[in-house]
């Protein structure tokens, strides 16, 4: 880990850089992405033929899913390492739990695959320290120079998030594989200044510290990796007493963290957004993202498969970047209906589904909402008081919504609440409609 980079990056990052208005933010991006490209089409051989007969402007240029960047992972990649050697390598990783070793000086990494297959990500040293200094500055409360005692919860370690510590921040990896019950002795013991996990895993570190079975007190608790709800941020923030802070991390890069108000905000001091609207007048778009710092594995118009919602009023934070309401989940998890008149599938998005449950009633603990079939949608409750009143409520409010949307109204049936905490990524909206219901025309 080059520890000059991360600092000149977390210097860079908390007090230079700094953007007045959103022509400075593009005008910003557009002197980067036009040197980024200059080295991607001399050192990446996918790119150099993809974009063979268009002109360079990178706004219009093809875009790219995860399945084009698997599908030529090796003529993409800048640094000629081989997908199956990479996969490899971060398989046996996922076996032995040991995530140290490297290609040359490039960390491997796997995503989780909730859209149904996984990935892989190269990152070099340079880039790891970058990396580590961008979110150091975006994350730390107070100063790089202050102790921080940082407990990580993650299905998988990586030396890209190892490459945090120095003499002042300790690292602690929490393996969600493990049983529970060492992760709590082992809070107790560290103390931590700051924790980062699924809200999922926060949710039961709260309930450890509401119940007493643990006394830890962090400055700030962040919230990764899962789709962040309403009922478990309000839970989360009433233990700790804290504005919950999430940061919206992928394979394909550090996409945003929270401002100091608790807003999402996209880093586009580190990548440009266009939004591809599935519902404009709502701000629901699926992000295309150029990432214009990372050489190793480059991504120039890359199709998330991400559903996000621009929030509509200005930040009280003051900054110019892209602010979030909420990431409502994935495209694979929006629900579909059939219309009434019509017949044609039409879209309902997760946060449609989310605020039919919450508002139906307030002794909701915990929901999993999933749509099995186009005319069939499974619920699981688990519930404060009377079960039936709250199911009977929360029918009310979903045909409420497939009224207003004048669909067919699907079979709703309830099953008990069994879902108990685990390794995989936590959804309570999703979908398991087979794909080409999916893809029919809305």
């Amino acid at each position: 880990m080059n520890k000059l980079v991360l600092l000149k990056q977390y210097m860079i990052s908390k007090y230079i850089r700094r953007f007045h208005s959103r022509k400075a933010i593009e005008a910003y991006q557009h002197k980067k992405i036009k040197k980024h490209l200059s080295f991607v089409l001399n050192y990446s051989p996918f790119y150099q033929n993809y974009y063979r007969n268009h002109q360079l402007h990178w706004e219009t240029l093809p875009v790219i899913s995860k399945r084009e960047m698997m599908d030529h992972f090796d003529e993409l990649n800048t640094v000629g390492i081989e997908k199956e050697k990479a996969f490899q390598l971060a398989a046996k990783a996922e076996i032995t739990r040991d995530f140290s070793p490297k290609i040359d000086d490039v960390s491997i990494g796997l995503s989780s695959g909730t859209s149904g297959n996984r990935g892989v990500f190269l990152v070099s040293e340079k880039e790891s320290a970058m990396w580590a200094g961008e979110v150091l500055a975006k994350l730390l409360p107070g100063s790089l120079f202050q102790e921080h005692k940082i407990a990580f919860f993650l299905r998988a370690n990586n030396n890209l998030y190892e490459s945090t510590k120095s003499s002042k921040i300790s690292f602690h990896f929490f393996d969600l594989v493990e049983e529970l019950h060492h992760h709590m002795s082992k809070l107790n013991d560290l103390k931590p200044t700051i924790i980062i996990a699924p809200p999922s895993m926060l949710r039961i570190i709260a309930e450890w510290k509401r119940d007493q079975h643990i006394d830890i007190n962090p400055k700030k608790v962040i919230s990764v990796a899962e789709v962040l709800e309403d009922v478990d941020k309000i839970f989360i923030e009433d233990i700790f007493q804290q504005t919950l802070h999430q940061v919206y991390q992928a394979t394909e890069g550090f996409l945003a963290t929270t401002c100091s108000q608790g807003v999402l905000h996209m880093n586009e001091d580190l990548l440009a957004i266009q939004k591809e609207y599935l519902d404009k007048e709502n701000g629901i778009f699926v992000p295309i993202i150029t990432d214009f710092t990372r050489r190793t594995q480059p991504l120039i118009r890359y199709r998330l498969n991400d559903v996000l919602i621009e929030r509509k009023t200005p930040c009280l934070c003051g900054s110019h970047f892209l602010a979030l309401e909420r990431i409502d989940g994935r495209c694979d998890d929006i629900f579909y209906g059939v219309h009434k008149h019509t017949e044609k599938k039409h879209m309902l998005f997760p946060d449609f589904i989310r605020r039919a449950i919450m508002f139906s009633s307030e002794d909701i603990l915990e929901y999993k909402v999933t749509q099995k079939e186009l005319l069939s949608i499974d619920i699981k409750l688990k519930v404060k008081h009377d079960r039936s009143e709250v199911e009977a409520l929360v029918i009310q409010e979903l045909v409420k919504l497939w009224k207003e949307h004048m669909l067919v109204l699907p079979q709703f049936s309830f099953t008990e609440y069994d879902l108990i905490a685990s390794d995989r990524k936590r959804k309570r909206i999703e979908s398991v409609l087979k794909e080409e219901i999916q893809h029919e025309t809305i």
